[in-house]
């Protein structure tokens, strides 16, 4: 689509900022989206749902919305749930499918009734007894919570002794706090593009961070971590991990846009699918650029495509 025909997806809304834990990342998401789509002829403006009403949102009259909000309020079905009611098109998944992928545990639910395969977990609460969590899931552990992103809260507990305490971090941002098997292996995330039986999985990006610590500081602000793009995988097992992302993808109803997290077990190669993204980061570090642009997709266009899928998921007969 050329710029002159950009004009033709109208006003558009990029929604950014917000009032998640991941609110500075949506800002860096944003800016990019924003400075692409206007880069590529897009009548696009900026709204900051922290700082504006529902109201105003309605009062701009915007044809189409670019979601770059990550988190609560944003990525979890509620502004989804608004977008609908308001009758503005908007980029990523539905309310529902929204919903769910927000919600580590459903989602491995779901995941589990469709025979893909995901590391054991517990869910945890202020009744459960720590120190019977490493008997049932082994050590080391990852404790984290549930509706959380960018490795907000999470920690690797290596001992009984320091569940408390990971515990206590992980339950400052949800009222129950997942605990997850600890998968040793190589960390990988597939980008998915598309609807339906039209999904499909852009190349498969290896993260290796220094000392194996994918943490928020190596994911947004530092140059040490690599990114293997497409990553040294053979065809077989290649193929393989991008059918089970785009069937993790299909299975919570996902669409527009996504990336789906997974480890690769070192000493078998089984993959595990770890989540679910819906409204994945597009800052200077992000993942689903890196992968669109191994294909020759760049940014801008990328931000492009993503726009042009916006729609309303919920249908009537007065639609």
């Amino acid at each position: 689509m050329s710029e002159l025909n950009n004009k033709s997806l109208g006003k558009v809304g990029v929604l950014f900022g917000g009032r998640s834990a991941e609110h500075d990342i949506s800002i860096m998401s944003g800016t990019g989206v924003l400075a692409a789509l206007r880069a590529k002829g897009v009548d696009a403006h900026p709204f900051d749902p922290a700082e504006r009403s529902i109201a105003e949102l309605a009062a701009e009259k915007f044809d189409r919305v670019f979601i770059a909000l990550h988190g609560r309020y944003g990525e979890d079905g509620s502004l989804q749930g608004v977008l609908e009611q308001l009758n503005i098109p908007y980029t990523g998944s539905g309310v529902m499918a929204s919903a769910v992928a927000m919600d580590k545990i459903f989602t491995k639910r779901i995941w589990q009734t469709h025979g893909l395969s995901t590391p054991k977990y517990a869910v945890l609460t202020p009744e459960t007894i720590l120190r019977e969590v490493p008997d049932e899931l082994g050590l080391p552990l990852i404790l984290k919570p549930p509706h959380e992103g960018s490795t907000i809260g999470i920690t690797k507990v290596k001992g009984y002794s320091e569940m408390k305490e990971a515990y206590a971090l992980a339950a400052q941002f949800d009222d129950v706090v997942l605990a997850e098997e600890f998968v040793e292996g190589r960390e990988l995330t597939i980008a998915i593009l598309g609807r339906g039986k039209d999904a499909h999985a852009l190349p498969i990006i290896e993260i290796v961070a220094p000392d194996g610590n994918y943490d928020y500081q190596n994911k947004y602000f530092t140059d040490d971590t690599q990114y293997l793009c497409p990553a040294p995988l053979d065809e077989e097992l290649t193929a393989r991990i991008q059918q089970m992302s785009v069937e993790a993808y299909r299975s919570i109803d996902c669409e527009g846009w996504a990336r789906v997290d997974v480890l690769l077990r070192k000493s078998d190669n089984q993959p595990f699918l770890l989540e679910i993204n819906t409204s994945p980061g597009m800052t200077g570090h992000s993942l689903v650029p890196m992968a669109a642009k191994a294909t020759g997709m760049s940014y801008e266009d990328l931000c492009v495509e993503i726009l042009k899928s916006a729609r309303l998921k919920i249908h009537t007969e007065s639609k």
